[in-house]
């Protein structure tokens, strides 16, 4: 069975988005995947990560280990 990640997955974006549009949108695909997409383009790529990696990457941005953009 294939899956639809565009329109199966309940899409959340944070709450410190603004209303510019410019966001990431992240998904829970089962318990060990994570789906990332551009709030921009709902049906266009989504990009999926381990839990546990995307869970290291939240943790480095909180703890400012990515240097600054």
């Amino acid at each position: 069975m294939t899956r639809n990640l565009n329109t199966d997955l309940m899409w959340r974006k944070s709450t410190y988005s603004g209303k510019d549009g410019n966001c990431v949108e992240v998904a829970r695909v089962d318990d060990s995947v994570v789906g990332v997409r551009d709030s921009k383009a709902p049906r266009g790529p989504v990009l999926s990560f381990s839990a546990q990696a995307w869970t290291a990457l939240l943790s480095d941005i909180d703890h400012g280990r990515l240097g600054s953009a």
